[in-house]
């Protein structure tokens, strides 16, 4: 058998990877970029004026160009650059949260967006990457301190520079998401938080007080944000189901695909409501029927038994929480978005991860796997 005797840094870098995390996502790209071309056709259409059929695709392609460079400069760092790389990227996000309270940009009533350049981005998409990092990194920090101690309970996580710190940091930000009002991410974020703390040992008595802390925030956004409060009862049934437009459309446009499809007949997506972002699945059923829309499950699964397999595989303990909180982050965020598609929740405006149109979706996870596909490389072969 022939041995490799090039030892360049790209080669590597290429042998050095997991390479099937790598593929898998460049896979789910493609069909993302399929996706706004079949599903961003009838969305521009729908537009006062209409717009051409790849009127979304070109948006795109500056995305693409940039999140898929981003990819794979992050997935070619060190440890050094990534943590440099997450502060970074939490110091941009909390100060793009900010703006969102001295000057957003608007969109379905909502402040939650930006306008850079020409360019509107969501400030609580882009500072994920940097919000697992850190967390993880906390989490790691906290453990070395405590020398043996459970991270939560000692006196030593307790002081200035522990806990407290860490909390002054991130609730103003979750609270401001909460404020745009964006409750839906604002759970992701607490779901993460939680996700991570479980993986760090929280206690079972703990995990009980998020518990009910998070019942506690659902009944106050219940009664005080009104676009909520709608979105549930229509989804119970009691303000009649005629009012329950997009899940409707949803749930017609996945079952007119039947098994393989409507190809050029696909007409519901048509007037069905943000078709190529919320319910981006339903207009891929409609198209490719059930059996490839199974199938696109089937990918994204694949890509969350990588991020297990890395994280029980990982020999750094800051490595384990960062594949940890990738795996609740992707996880959670394609069960909300299918579930909604699919009429089992809610309707929740949260993209599906590499698939859905959305350049601050798209470069904020480009970012984080290209970042921990680099610290998977580091802790097998450093």
């Amino acid at each position: 058998m022939l041995k490799r005797t090039e030892e360049s840094h790209i080669t590597s870098w290429y042998f050095e990877i997991d390479r099937r995390l790598l593929f898998a996502v460049l896979v789910l790209t493609l069909i993302g970029i399929w996706a706004a071309v079949t599903a961003g056709s009838v969305a521009a259409e729908r537009m006062n004026p209409p717009q051409s059929w790849h009127y979304f695709l070109f948006k795109m392609i500056p995305f693409y160009i940039a999140g898929l460079g981003i990819l794979f400069a992050g997935s070619m760092m060190n440890k050094k650059w990534v943590m440099g790389i997450a502060w970074l990227n939490i110091v941009v996000g909390l100060a793009l949260l900010a703006m969102t309270f001295i000057r957003p940009s608007i969109l379905n009533q909502s402040a939650r967006w930006v306008s850079l350049f020409g360019f509107r981005v969501m400030p609580a998409d882009i500072m994920k990457p940097g919000f697992i990092i850190i967390t993880a990194w906390f989490l790691d920090r906290l453990a070395s301190l405590s020398a043996g101690e459970n991270i939560f309970t000692s006196r030593r996580a307790w002081r200035w520079d522990g806990w407290p710190a860490y909390l002054a940091l991130f609730i103003p930000a979750l609270f401001i998401i909460f404020k745009h009002p964006d409750v839906g991410t604002a759970a992701l974020y607490f779901i993460l938080f939680s996700a991570m703390l479980f993986l760090a040992g929280l206690p079972w008595l703990f995990v009980a007080g998020l518990g009910a802390l998070a019942s506690l925030g659902g009944i106050i956004a219940f009664f005080t944000v009104s676009h909520f409060h709608k979105r549930v009862l229509l989804w119970l049934g009691f303000e009649g189901g005629a009012d329950n437009y997009q899940i409707t459309k949803s749930v017609e446009a996945i079952r007119n695909g039947g098994l393989f499809g409507s190809g050029e007949d696909a007409f519901i997506k048509q007037s069905l409501p943000d078709a190529h972002t919320d319910f981006i699945y339903s207009a891929i059923a409609e198209d490719s029927g059930a059996l490839l829309a199974v199938c696109l499950i089937f990918g994204l699964l694949f890509v969350l038994k990588r991020l297990a397999d890395n994280a029980r595989g990982a020999r750094d303990r800051f490595v384990l929480y960062v594949a940890g909180g990738v795996f609740a982050l992707f996880g959670v965020q394609v069960s909300i978005n299918i579930a909604s598609a699919l009429g089992l929740i809610p309707t929740k405006g949260m993209t599906l991860p590499f698939i859905s149109y959305g350049g601050s979706s798209f470069l904020s996870f480009c970012l984080l796997f290209g970042l921990l596909i680099a610290l998977i490389r580091e802790d097998r072969w450093k």
